[in-house]
């Protein structure tokens, strides 16, 4: 049985994770931002016992620290990171280039950047000095974005930390493999969640559908079955990969 801190993981995406380390036995730490019911739901559906609720802003150093020492005192180590955690894409925080204001452009860069990269990347600091204390190994698993290869025009700033987080652990990869601690990435397209209902339900969702030859989108389970691969034992050959997970919408 290994311990697991998933961030974000109180809807979409990383609720499907969680749900999903937890029928494989793993014990977790659910982790939210703000939405303290969400997270309160996902960890009631969590399978077995023995999970934990953490809550912090990944955007305050200090919250970082508090987020993992509280998963620490709880569940007694942390085996497996998540990093699910962002400020995902939306009407508004869109700031396209030719349109936007300096103002918003300023806004958009300043909050996706101090979530999606430097707050991820100190939460993973703290968390691999952790594993590396504890001695026995681990596995960091960063979700980054489909965006980070192909761009994003409404959200350049999302695309631009997804690809440095990708980055960060290929970094981390190497740093870490001496200590038994596998790092990769994930990359999907687009997820059929919550989040994106209106959007896939609406004019766009037909086009949507087609970037992939498989007429379809990704769901937050075909993720969570990635995840739950890349921090299971026989993964470890997979460390520094970015797994593309987008139904061949995007080839590189």
């Amino acid at each position: 049985m290994a311990t697991a801190l998933v961030t974000g993981s109180s809807r979409g995406i990383g609720r499907a994770i969680a749900q999903t380390l937890a029928r494989h036995g793993d014990r977790v730490a659910v982790h939210c931002s703000s939405d303290l019911a969400a997270a309160e739901e996902t960890l009631a559906s969590l399978a077995g016992t023995g999970h934990a609720l953490v809550v912090g802003d990944l955007s305050d150093p200090a919250a970082a620290e508090q987020i993992v020492d509280s998963a620490v005192s709880t569940l007694g180590s942390i085996d497996i990171l998540v990093n699910n955690a962002a400020i995902a894409p939306s009407s508004a925080n869109a700031h396209r280039i030719d349109t936007t204001t300096y103002a918003h452009w300023q806004e958009s860069w300043s909050r996706m950047v101090s979530v999606n990269l430097i707050g991820t990347s100190n939460l993973t600091m703290l968390v691999a000095q952790q594993m590396v204390a504890q001695g026995r190994g681990g596995a960091i698993v960063n979700i980054g974005s489909r965006g980070a290869f192909r761009g994003e025009a409404e959200h350049p700033a999302y695309a631009a930390t997804k690809a440095g987080l990708q980055a960060l652990g290929q970094s981390l990869a190497l740093t870490l493999a001496p200590h038994g601690i596998a790092v990769t990435s994930v990359a999907p397209g687009m997820i059929a969640t919550e989040r994106q209902a209106e959007k896939l339900a609406g004019a766009q969702g037909e086009s949507i559908r087609g970037q992939s030859p498989f007429g379809r989108v990704g769901t937050a389970s075909e993720v969570a079955d990635a995840v739950a691969y890349l921090t299971s034992p026989g993964a470890v050959w997979a460390s520094g990969a970015v797994l593309d997970l987008n139904g061949a919408s995007y080839l590189r």
